[in-house]
């Protein structure tokens, strides 16, 4: 009964606060009141005291084994591992939503003590933790009602409980993966506070942009991370082979990954040009949107799936809370179109504007095909009752040529000077990763790949790592002639530099790894299931896979099959690999632990079907190539990242011009045509480091 009073106690402290901070701050702007305003910075404080101390008393009632709260009669038992005890807090509905006012309350307090400088009455900072503050207190009131972890059962209470859900159970992953994908999703609350208090002030220039760059970096950072974890998960886990099912649950996470992309892209161009407004402001409000719209998902019981949670009463909040941000966001922007005017204009599509917009118009129509089809089949359902699917062949053939297109402009953008272009430029910037890319595509072909795609995606791929790699080698070319460094060091420093373009660079490197090892595990694994008795062999693509015995072990929380097979190749034994399948405690389900054999070119994906009968298994045996470059793309799209919001140093030089040279940050060795710089826009502020 502690444990529930204190918890409940905490909540009341967040929400109280959360909706002081409003009241406070919204007296305070009208008042011009400073007392006020600063209160309102105050309530912060306690609102992440709330989260924290609500997140503690949960993990302490995990811990001790209190089955008195509902929450952890539910999810929690007494022989779950530690790490899968500490997991559970974020492994149900209402845990989950408790992590989420946790991490909001974190960036709360970033917020206030990044602007600690700034002048209390300063109107946009104060409608934007305004904005906040209304979210935290959502998250706060659905604690207070239909998602109350802290609720006492009403019966006796139980001396176990069936532990978290055998999935959430099976591999470390799930510690780690939620957390890291809520700092994404919680983490675009910043800008788009930022940009409703932009909007309700009439303050429309370009600060806003800057003030939140770290902060949009970091959120899109976290959630490429979780989403790329919630996919190894899956590989690791699931037991089918894949690690991305177009899963409705997926594509929630994918959303705004999508959007977020875009909004980072388009900014550049109102940060150098002033134009796109319009653009940014919609798809930072889409993106928040979408996160609130993904947590609809996976916390109504709208969709079945290995991720969402069970049916509940809060899915018609959460989804009103989604429409009252979309009304919101649309009224503000079109209340404010006059002042949303850009002052330039896209002299050329052939420039670095026009393939920006393009890259807009890509990502929004690759989110909208996304989102129909996951949303569809809710609404098909709602309409008649009828319970349709929209499976992978819709999603493959919808968004690959939009894939393609993108990785194009990924190898075409950087080389675009901003305003226009001539022949020249393209032909001389263009013409070794043009060359490269065929080269490859012919080895390909010669090699014996065959498909459309995936030759494709070996072009388009290498074309974007030629363009990527000339800009690193012109940047230190120009950076060696300016301070006579050798070639290696040249390239090392001349990254702080210019932390913006060369993170971007890193970034693209990542997402051509990512989308070349997508296409080949894609279009060229091998799978084949066979059913064996002991010292019988199979042989998939060169492996042989034997039999070798089976073993079972039981324990209070499982009783675990797992069958020996040894795997060679060409007479050479690689190693003893052993599948399994667990029956838990208390669940029908048999859950399968995979066995890979991970390596630089294929992975080795053995699965254990059926458990011995009659003296026979049947395994599934799978050869995916490729899949580790999947997790190492991902890994070099946080670097790069991070890379992009480290502060930029003094390395970049001004051209005549009046901007900084993208392409060569330190000496320009290919300046533009005079008639092609012109004038141009060049407002205080680091920009977002992704350059297409």
């Amino acid at each position: 009964m502690l444990k529930a009073q204190l918890g409940t106690l905490a909540v009341v402290i967040g929400f109280v606060a959360s909706a002081g901070g409003v009241a406070a701050l919204a007296t305070g702007i009208r008042r011009t009141d400073r007392r006020l305003l600063a209160a309102g910075r105050q309530a912060v404080w306690y609102v992440l005291f709330a989260g924290v101390a609500g997140a503690a008393v949960m993990e302490w009632a995990l811990l001790s084994n209190d089955f008195s709260l509902q929450y952890v009669a539910r999810n929690g038992s007494r022989s779950t591992p530690l790490l899968y005890k500490v997991a559970s807090l974020w492994g149900a509905l209402e845990g989950s939503i408790l992590l989420w006012s946790l991490v909001l309350g974190g960036y709360l307090v970033a917020m206030v003590r990044r602007f600690r400088r700034r002048r209390a009455d300063d109107p946009v900072f104060c409608w934007a933790l305004l904005t906040a503050l209304v979210v935290a207190a959502f998250f706060f009131g659905l604690m207070l009602g239909p998602a109350n972890p802290f609720r006492v059962g009403n019966g006796l209470t139980p001396l176990d409980g069936p532990g978290p859900n055998p999935l959430l159970q099976n591999h470390p992953l799930m510690a780690f993966h939620p957390p890291i994908l809520y700092l994404g999703y919680v983490g675009f609350t910043v800008p788009f506070s930022f940009a409703v208090g932009t909007l309700v002030t009439g303050r429309m220039g370009e600060g806003w942009l800057a003030e939140t760059r770290r902060a949009t970096l970091l959120a899109f950072g976290a959630l490429t991370a979780g989403i790329v974890l919630g996919g190894w998960w899956s590989y690791e886990v699931l037991g089918w082979g894949g690690y991305w099912a177009w899963d409705p649950v997926e594509n929630a996470s994918f959303l705004p990954w999508l959007t977020a992309t875009a909004y980072l892209h388009s900014v550049l161009v109102q940060e150098r040009r002033g134009m796109l407004r319009v653009w940014n402001l919609s798809l930072i409000a889409a993106t928040f949107s979408l996160t609130i719209f993904g947590t609809f998902l996976t916390r109504s019981g709208a969709i079945n799936s290995v991720h969402a949670f069970s049916l509940s009463a809060i899915g018609p909040l959460l989804l009103g809370f989604v429409v009252l941000i979309v009304v919101v966001s649309v009224v503000l922007v079109g209340w404010r179109a006059p002042l949303l005017r850009s002052p330039g204009r896209i002299d050329s599509p052939i420039s670095r504007e026009g393939a920006f917009l393009a890259n807009n118009l890509l990502f929004a129509g690759f989110a909208f095909v996304v989102l129909v089809g996951t949303v569809f089949p809710l609404v098909a359902e709602a309409y008649d009752g009828r319970q349709l699917s929209v499976g992978e062949p819709y999603f493959d053939s919808m968004t690959r040529p939009i894939g393609f297109v993108l990785l194009f402009l990924m190898a075409v953008a950087p080389a675009l000077p901003w305003r226009a272009t001539s022949g020249d430029i393209l032909h001389r910037r263009l013409v070794v990763p043009a060359l490269a890319a065929a080269s490859a595509m012919l080895v390909a072909v010669v090699l014996g790949m065959r498909g459309l795609a995936p030759i494709g995606a070996v072009g388009l791929g290498v074309f974007a790592l030629g363009g990527i790699v000339r800009s690193f080698v012109v940047g230190a070319a120009a950076r060696r002639r300016q301070t006579g460094e050798g070639a290696l060091i040249a390239m090392v420093r001349m990254v702080p530099g210019n932390s913006r373009l060369y993170g971007g660079l890193i970034v693209h490197v990542g997402v051509v790894l990512f989308a070349l090892a997508f296409t080949m595990s894609s279009a060229f694994s091998t799978e084949r299931e066979a059913s064996l008795r002991e010292g019988e062999s199979t042989t998939v693509r060169g492996y042989t896979v034997t039999y070798l015995g089976d073993r079972v072990e039981s324990s209070d929380r499982k009783t675990t099959t797992s069958v020996q097979l040894r795997v060679s190749r060409d007479g050479r034994v690689l190693g003893t690999y052993a599948p399994a399948l667990s029956q838990f405690t208390g669940s029908t389900q048999a859950i399968g632990t995979p066995s890979v054999r991970n390596g630089l070119l294929e992975d080795l994906y053995l699965t254990l079907v059926l458990t011995p009968q009659d003296g026979r298994i049947v395994v599934g045996v799978k050869v995916n190539p490729l899949v580790v470059w999947l997790w190492v793309g991902a890994g070099v799209i946080v670097a790069g990242t991070a890379v992009a919001a480290w502060p930029t140093g003094r390395g970049s030089r001004r051209r005549p011009g009046g901007g900084v040279d993208e392409e060569h940050p330190a000496v320009s060795t290919e300046p533009e045509p005079a008639e092609l710089v012109g004038a141009r826009t060049d407002p205080p502020g680091g920009g977002l480091g992704v350059t297409a």
